[in-house]
């Protein structure tokens, strides 16, 4: 669980228990709609379309159990969606065979962590991927700063020994280098957000960011949030949200979270943009399933960044 801070107002933390209420119980009974199709080849080549999310998933459920801060019912829904994308994956076997047939490929590794996390455990994946992280192909491999901290972070977290020189991956991303603000985009802005996360793995290391990127942070973090609150970019927002969560000092600012608070439905879904939701439930889960869980993601480490929820 992190170290909580203090100061957050108590609107924001009845909120952000809300929200994530809401959201948890929007994804647990809904789950299904996101099931793997039959066709296991099909889901071997095409991970973003069909497992990614259910890794995502899997990330939301696991931060609630590791926070410690849901109710017992909210913990049982979170346990209840860490065993169904397990099942999914065929207990780690889906992950393994993915491995075995594409060993320079990291995601079985980043969807392994989000379990191990809270103790699952498949061994043959566990033995490949520690093997694999020792050879010069990994260690040498080209990819974007921000994920190359996402491997090494899914390193750390499931317990695999890699070597990582988190100031120099950091001092590499976008946000190292506290440019000019006005310059961030929405991709730029997205990175940015992952390069929080994994520095402090999603909040239970805030002091993961060195001190000139939290003072930066602070102080550009309102503006951004404001912005795209303004053109009901949720997704983005929510995203921006956790980004403060991580942050020694989070604001909890309660205008942004009765604005998240408003755009989410009574049942629980948190809409990704300002378009209309599509009238097929299937679609709707497809097409918002990943703000509402990054929503259920802000809220879990609002409220225990934020100390004791008793009094939502």
């Amino acid at each position: 669980m992190s170290t909580p801070t203090t100061g957050a107002p108590a609107s924001s933390r009845r909120i952000a228990h809300q929200v994530v209420t809401r959201a948890l119980g929007w994804l647990h009974r809904n789950s299904e709609r996101g099931a793997m199709p039959p066709d296991a080849e099909e889901v071997l080549t095409d991970p973003d379309g069909f497992y990614k999310p259910l890794g995502e998933l899997a990330l939301a459920a696991s931060l609630v159990l590791r926070e410690g801060m849901a109710s017992s019912s909210e913990q049982q829904a979170a346990r209840d969606l860490l065993d169904f994308g397990w099942s999914q994956f065929g207990s780690g076997d889906l992950l393994y065979e993915r491995q075995i047939r594409f060993p320079m490929m990291t995601d079985p590794l980043e969807m392994y962590t989000h379990f191990a996390r809270v103790g699952y455990r498949h061994e043959r994946l566990h033995a490949l991927v520690t093997h694999l992280g020792g050879l010069a192909s990994h260690q040498g491999s080209e990819m974007m700063p921000n994920r190359r901290m996402a491997v090494a972070n899914a390193a750390r977290v499931a317990g695999v020994e890699r070597p990582a020189d988190w100031p120099a991956m950091i001092n590499a991303t976008w946000l190292g280098h506290t440019p000019e603000p006005w310059m961030i985009d929405w991709m730029t802005a997205y990175c940015l957000t992952h390069t929080v996360f994994h520095a402090t793995d999603w909040g239970a290391r805030p002091e993961g960011l060195p001190p000139h990127i939290q003072e930066y942070l602070t102080n550009w973090l309102p503006v951004w949030m404001d912005i795209w609150a303004e053109i009901h970019e949720w997704d983005l927002l929510a995203e921006l949200m956790i980004v403060d969560a991580c942050l020694p000092q989070p604001r909890c600012e309660p205008d942004i979270w009765e604005r998240l608070a408003a755009a989410q439905h009574e049942d629980g879904l948190v809409p990704r943009d300002g378009t209309p939701i599509d009238e097929d439930p299937d679609t709707a889960y497809l097409d918002n399933r990943h703000t509402t869980i990054v929503a259920a993601i802000a809220g879990t480490l609002a409220l225990s960044r934020h100390g004791d929820a008793t009094d939502l």
